[in-house]
């Protein structure tokens, strides 16, 4: 037990009384409440966010430098190198790239494919829709984002996928409060995607995030208002929905076990942001 005198166990150097004690007290309160409350490994320290957005700088500028040369007829071999050399050069580690197994320094996602494609020489068409995803370790701790791009003259179908589902993020961004529910994230997000005739994918959420690649809590799409975890001030996770033209339902590629594609052939979109919660509300920290 901490004593009120004791050095904070956040690892502030700050005096408990000082610092988390009346963070505890209200945990405390919600959980005779009967609400699920954070663990402490769960709340990022200072320091921890202090590296988290380091590794957020070299990720956002991976994504931008993709976005800046993404075009028709370049492979995502191309880009997969374009994002190794951008992370290595500016002091970074891709998370990626040997994570049990994955071969590559970032998923490249197209079309019908819902997440987790590896980079090979497959080459980028008009009309085509791809998500880039990437995770960059700086000082052992990460940060993960990843965006849609649209490649040339799109369908309007496939525009409003991409579109629809970036308000998706925004929207579960959005219902994010300090001490609010995470199922309001999730009922955020279903609701736009149901409204619009779309699927939202359930095999897959985002994740808490900062300290290691995939942490507590998981991060549901779907959900129901005022149910969940609390969201405490400290926390940091992914929000990263993935939303399908037809149905939700998936199979894995058997070649390469990563590479998940939609069950009727249809599109599927998806957008990640970190986010971290403060007490004064939200911070975007990876996009």
């Amino acid at each position: 037990m901490t004593m009120r005198n004791d050095p904070c166990w956040c690892g502030s150097g700050k005096k408990y009384k000082k610092c988390h004690e009346a963070f505890d007290r209200t945990l405390m309160d919600l959980k005779k409440k009967g609400c699920k409350v954070p663990t402490h490994k769960m709340i990022k320290s200072e320091e921890d966010m202090k590296w988290i957005r380091e590794a957020a700088k070299v990720n956002n500028g991976a994504l931008d430098l993709v976005q800046s040369k993404i075009k028709a007829g370049m492979t995502t071999n191309e880009i997969d190198k374009m994002v190794h050399d951008y992370t290595i050069e500016h002091g970074g580690i891709p998370a990626c790239l040997g994570y049990e197994g994955f071969p590559k320094s970032c998923c490249t996602s197209i079309n019908d494919q819902v997440c987790h494609g590896i980079p090979d020489d497959t080459v980028l068409e008009d009309g085509d829709i791809v998500n880039v995803d990437c995770t960059t370790i700086v000082n052992g701790h990460y940060a993960d984002a990843s965006r849609m791009f649209c490649i040339g003259k799109v369908s309007p179908a496939a525009k409003k996928l991409v579109d629809v589902t970036k308000e998706c993020l925004e929207a579960g961004i959005a219902a994010v409060k300090p001490w609010g529910h995470l199922g309001d994230v999730g009922a955020a997000i279903q609701e736009i995607a149901h409204a619009n005739g779309y699927s939202v994918v359930l095999d897959y959420c985002g994740h808490g995030v900062g300290n290691d690649f995939h942490e507590d809590p998981m991060v549901q799409h779907v959900g129901t208002r005022g149910t969940g975890i609390i969201l405490a001030p400290g926390m940091v996770f992914t929000i990263e929905p993935m939303i399908n033209e037809g149905v939700c339902s998936l199979f894995i590629d058997a070649d390469n076990d990563w590479t998940s594609y939609t069950d009727d052939g249809k599109l599927s979109a998806q957008w990640e942001h970190t986010i971290a919660v403060h007490d004064d509300g939200v911070e975007i920290i990876a996009w």
